[in-house]
């Protein structure tokens, strides 16, 4: 068995949506939007994805927005109407470009969800916007995919209960304020605990980290919690926020996990996935080295930690 599924394991095919060319014009902004073209052409250039794995998302419907956040919000977002003071919590300068992407990459995480349903692993090259709430966006997330996505899969029937695993390093607090009252979602934050947002909400599990968190205090961590998660969560489907920000020297982290420390994170999150049979779709979250090239690394890392190590339907691991 383990033979049969190392086979599979080699030639799995991954499907990973990007919404690349949605480019919005950001000016000297420091959020590294170049990020999400530079990530997909490196996974192509490195052989770890295929060029027919990559495909484009169709933007999600407006309905399924409005299950999770207000309509004088998501209309005022759509329509560059938001006061001077939303757009300066959001930190993101609108444009029409903007909301063609935000659509796109609400879309890239309906597709990666509903793929991974059916092949076990799938990803979202952009996503994870956990800041954002019924009413508002804030810290560059403009509206949740990770919640507007299970509300129109339990919509159509297709799960029942998620989990949402979040290892970004700054609290999810739009997804845990959004998720309190829903008991078929469980959600984990493990994040820098002196860090944004000053203000935390309350999530079904929260660990805090102290600053300067090291690979093998971090990983003792999540090890630890991985199995207590899967008996308290019971999910369907894991929607993993997978943010590289943790990478020691992150201008908004104060963590300080090694490149090769991130990558065993994925490692872990991903096999254990696929040792509980859970479907699991991932999102790349924040990233916000001084050197791009160090976030696009570390996403890619991510991706490849999924494909080689992600769920495999059908394949036991006796």
């Amino acid at each position: 068995m383990r033979r049969r599924e190392r086979r599979k394991r080699q030639t799995l095919v991954m499907q990973a949506y990007t919404s690349a060319r949605y480019t919005p014009p950001m000016g000297n902004h420091s959020y590294p939007m170049t990020k999400y073209r530079l990530v997909p052409e490196r996974l192509l250039a490195e052989g770890i994805l295929t060029s027919e794995e990559i495909v484009e998302p169709q933007p999600i419907a407006l309905e399924d927005i409005l299950r999770v956040h207000t309509p004088a919000y998501v209309h005022a977002f759509l329509n560059g109407t938001l006061e001077r003071k939303a757009l300066l919590r959001l930190g993101l300068p609108w444009s029409r470009q903007l909301v063609q992407r935000a659509l796109a990459v609400l879309g890239g995480t309906l597709g990666a969800a509903r793929t991974a349903l059916r092949d076990g692993i799938a990803a979202n090259l952009a996503g994870g916007t956990h800041h954002a709430f019924a009413d508002h966006g804030e810290g560059y997330c403009i509206f949740n995919d990770l919640v507007i996505v299970l509300r129109r899969l339990r919509a159509e029937g297709g799960i029942s209960r998620a989990l949402i695993l979040d290892l970004d390093v700054h609290q999810g607090n739009g997804t845990a304020a959004l998720c309190q009252t829903d008991p078929d979602t469980f959600t984990f934050s493990m994040h820098a605990a002196n860090n944004y947002p000053a203000h935390k909400e309350h999530s079904s599990w929260d660990i805090a980290l102290p600053d300067g968190t090291t690979d093998e205090q971090y990983l003792g961590r999540l090890e630890e919690s991985l199995p207590l998660l899967l008996k308290r969560a019971r999910p369907d489907l894991i929607l993993y926020q997978a943010g590289v920000d943790v990478l020691q020297g992150d201008r908004f982290g104060k963590l300080a996990l090694s490149m090769a420390g991130v990558g065993e994170r994925d490692r872990i999150t991903c096999d254990f996935a696929r040792r509980a049979g859970i479907p699991l779709a991932v999102t790349l979250g924040g990233g916000y080295a001084r050197d791009i090239n160090r976030i696009v690394a570390a996403h890619c890392q991510t991706i490849r930690a999924a494909k080689t190590t992600g769920s495999c339907p059908g394949v036991s691991v006796e």
